[in-house]
């Protein structure tokens, strides 16, 4: 199996301007996400940005960069068009790794993008809940799946609602009530490039607007999304100065 990775890249960031630019360890953090991509086994590891900064660091040190619009209102809209200046054939697996992600645990990235075959065209990850706090916060989006492993669902509250198990919906238990295993969605997606061609045209769904949660659009018009399961969750992405501080850390020289 051959896949590509595509990441996402624009300078704009509300709580951490500049980030992808971030110095770790005297490499921009991009460039550190690109680094983490090719110790998957991709074929091409490429930046998708409309930053001409950006595609300055990646071309310093070597890593593919594709200049984008800047109008997209997604990154999946923004790695759509890289797919198709790349002329990536129709059945090519194409995996959106976000440009916040240096630590992404590479094997990840193989493990989802194999889960891309003729009648499963997009993939995204997940991993148990350990923490009874998680489940109840709406920043750590939930996923349940049926019985092959596809989503029926993804929210930012408590799915599913364990009735039994729960001490009311303002009071929750502090522990994890036996037998129940919840899980956390990793925004990690994979693509069969046909429907990732497809995405941009379909409508945006109530639900999507709802929760904040762009992956509802595919479920709303029908169609399905496979969840490869991991045992342990991934290393966190940057998102605050206090991410960047705790990832800086892996890259002391």
């Amino acid at each position: 199996m051959t896949f590509t990775v595509i990441i996402p890249a624009r300078l704009a960031s509300t709580r951490l301007p500049g980030k992808p630019l971030a110095d770790l360890g005297g490499k921009p953090m991009v460039v550190r996400v690109a680094e983490r991509a090719a110790q998957s086994g991709a074929a091409r590891i490429v930046v998708a940005t409309d930053h001409a900064d950006i595609a300055a660091a990646c071309a310093l040190h070597g890593v593919e960069v594709c200049m984008t619009r800047e109008d997209h209102p997604s990154g999946t809209d923004r790695i759509a068009e890289v797919a198709r200046t790349l002329n990536l054939a129709p059945d090519a697996v194409v995996v959106n790794l976000q440009g916040d992600e240096p630590l992404i645990d590479c094997a990840l990235l193989k493990a989802c993008a194999s889960r891309i075959a003729p009648d499963v065209l997009m993939a995204t990850c997940a991993h148990p809940i350990v923490d009874a706090a998680d489940i109840f916060n709406p920043n750590v989006v939930k996923v349940v799946l049926d019985k092959n492993g596809r989503a029926l669902y993804f929210s930012r509250a408590a799915i599913p609602w364990h009735r039994d198990g729960f001490d009311g919906a303002l009071a929750p238990a502090l522990a994890m009530p036996a037998a129940y295993a919840p899980l956390r969605h990793i925004g990690l997606y994979a693509y069969s490039n046909a429907f990732l061609q497809r995405y941009p045209t379909l409508a945006p769904a109530p639900l999507e607007a709802i929760e904040a949660l762009e992956q509802l659009r595919v479920l709303w018009h029908g169609y399905s999304i496979a969840v490869h399961v991991t045992d342990a969750a991934p290393a966190g992405g940057v998102d605050t100065p206090d991410d960047l501080a705790r990832v800086r850390l892996h890259y002391v020289r």
